[in-house]
């Protein structure tokens, strides 16, 4: 009887496949979704080389990827997995008599291109199914530019939020036994909240809980999930309780130069795309120029948006450093996410850590990192999100700060000043602080 039991167990984890009574021959082990702009890709990772076929169907339209003589992992969920933004709507599996079926529903039409990849670490066998837009032309032809994006259909921003450190990393410990993994969940969901309650605005937290995420593993996810900002929350620490402030981080040169050696010298180069380029399609050589290029490009934006967060944190913080910082931190290693680090102040400091324990001044940093967000996001939304539509069509409004200067604000959002005071009416260049102006698209 417990055999019975057992494998009627298997047999409803999808572990065994029942067309010949026999266990199948590989498994489905994890199912990754990437999202770019030419293309959605996604990965199957299996336990050996799998014999597959690929098709699509319509009223609805729908991918179909049958994997021969293979089963589900067992303990393995297909319906947590995020879908692409733009053209996967859902995805849905079920074991067959042949294998097993994973049918991935999508917006519009689509064409397919999949193909196998060996192992290389730190992954296995993988089949890579590519996704690529074959919706026809706003005049009915089959190609040139594609039609307006309907105002309803722009995509939202989506801000990756990690908590540093949890679970069996507390991180820092400060007086009276404050941990930083405390500390920064609990400001890191504070931001997401104050984020969430912004039209156009979509947050993830790589943790929501005290459990423990490898620090490869979080911009990984924030890929994986379409992020276009990866903001890292901490609290740090010195051996001098006389240390004090907050901070903001970004990759330094160095870090940039060794995450690009590592990728090519493991090769994982090979499956993915950066910034919606294949690696696939380019030797050694090129990939490496494409990687520094896409690196480079994101670290210029990383400082931009790291630029405005620290500025909205000296607000209400004291500053440990008046300018961005740069380091190695592995969680910043991202080619083509930008990402920036916060450290919220020095959990060692025992001013720092009694006001970082406070729900109130968790709430007051929350704030003012969500401010530094949207002052970048105002400037540089990403092509297709509705910020960026808004921001072509009508401006945005801004309001006057501390500093400010009317030829300095045309050159943020990249416009004139002669057609910032025809927006508003200005006579000349005088602005005064709280004032709240348009600035027309540039």
């Amino acid at each position: 009887m417990n055999w019975l039991i057992t494998a009627s167990l298997l047999l409803l984890l999808g572990g065994w496949s029942v067309a010949d009574g026999r266990s199948p021959s590989r498994l489905l082990e994890d199912v990754r979704v990437h999202e770019s702009p030419d293309r959605t890709r996604v990965v199957f990772d299996t336990t050996a080389a799998v014999d597959y076929e690929l098709f699509t169907l319509n009223n609805p339209d729908r991918v179909v990827v049958d994997l021969v003589d293979t089963s589900l992992r067992p303990g393995f969920d297909l319906s947590t997995l995020p879908p692409g933004r733009l053209r996967v709507k859902g995805l849905r599996a079920s074991a067959r008599p042949s294998g097993y079926r994973v049918v991935l529903d999508v917006a519009t039409p689509v064409r397919l291109k999949g193909f196998a990849l060996k192992p290389q670490p730190p992954h296995g066998h993988r089949l890579v199914v590519d996704l690529f837009s074959a919706a026809p032309a706003a005049d009915g032809s089959s190609g040139g530019s594609p039609a307006a994006v309907p105002r309803d259909e722009k995509r939202t921003i989506v801000i990756a939020i990690d908590a540093g450190h949890g679970g069996k990393d507390p991180g820092a410990v400060g007086p009276n036994g404050v941990r930083e993994k405390n500390v920064v969940l609990s400001i890191a969901r504070k931001l997401a909240a104050k984020l969430n309650r912004v039209r156009g605005y979509r947050t993830v937290l790589i943790r929501d809980g005290d459990y423990y995420v490898p620090l490869r593993d979080r911009n990984v996810k924030a890929r994986n999930l379409g992020a276009d900002l990866f903001v890292s929350i901490h609290a740090d620490a010195f051996k001098s309780q006389e240390v004090a402030g907050a901070s903001v981080f970004t990759l330094s040169d160095r870090g940039a130069s060794s995450e690009t050696a590592r990728w090519l010298a493991q090769r994982e180069n090979s499956y993915e795309s950066i910034g919606g380029i294949s690696l696939t399609e380019h030797d050694e050589l090129v990939a490496k120029v494409l990687w520094d290029i896409s690196m480079d490009a994101s670290r210029s934006a990383s400082i931009a948006a790291g630029e405005r967060v620290l500025g909205a944190l000296g607000s209400v913080a004291k500053l440990h450093k008046n300018r961005v910082e740069q380091a190695g931190f592995l969680v910043l290693k991202s080619p083509d996410v930008p990402s920036i680090l916060v450290e919220t102040g020095f959990i060692s400091n025992p001013r720092d850590a009694r006001r970082l324990n406070t729900s109130d001044y968790q709430d007051r940093i929350a704030s003012a990192v969500a401010e530094g967000v949207r002052s970048y996001m105002e400037v540089y939304a990403p092509p297709g999100t509705l910020l960026a539509w808004e921001r072509e069509r009508g401006g945005v409004r801004y309001t006057i700060e501390r500093g400010d200067t009317l030829s300095e604000i045309a050159a943020r959002y990249r416009t004139s000043t002669r057609r910032i005071r025809e927006a508003n009416d200005l006579r000349g260049d005088s602005i005064r602080i709280g004032q709240t102006i348009t600035i027309p698209a540039g």
